[in-house]
């Protein structure tokens, strides 16, 4: 059973920062690609950055420049460092495994979602 466990949301002013992290158990996060995603109300799941089992990196425009994913060393966290903060950042933020083998640069391709945490940036 894939068990994924985001925390670290909260209210923050606009400009200001926050650090998200997902946490699962086993080698599910150092053996996939991993995404975080977000989703307001009443817009589509947005799927804003991804980190391959190599490393690599990639980011939608929408956050790109303020927002860095990475893992830890023993690849039981992978974190969403978050600056820059601003209002339309607001939403619920998920950490997803990616569950194909093409196509984890889009929502869809994401078989496994946490629970989600939500993160408020106020004006």
């Amino acid at each position: 059973q894939v068990q994924l466990v985001e925390s670290g949301g909260g209210l923050v002013q606009a400009g200001g920062s926050l650090r998200l992290s997902c946490a699962a158990s086993g080698s599910l996060l150092r053996l996939n690609t991993i995404g975080w995603s977000r989703q307001a109300p009443g817009k589509q799941r947005e799927l804003v950055a991804t980190i391959t089992r190599g490393g690599i990196t990639n980011y939608a425009d929408s956050v790109k420049g303020r927002f860095a994913i990475s893992r830890d060393n023993a690849n039981t966290t992978v974190y969403l460092q978050m600056n820059s903060l601003r209002p339309e950042d607001t939403a619920v933020y998920y950490c997803g495994v990616c569950s194909v083998q093409y196509g984890c640069h889009v929502a869809s391709g994401y078989g496994y979602w946490g629970q989600g945490t939500q993160v408020t940036v106020s004006s």
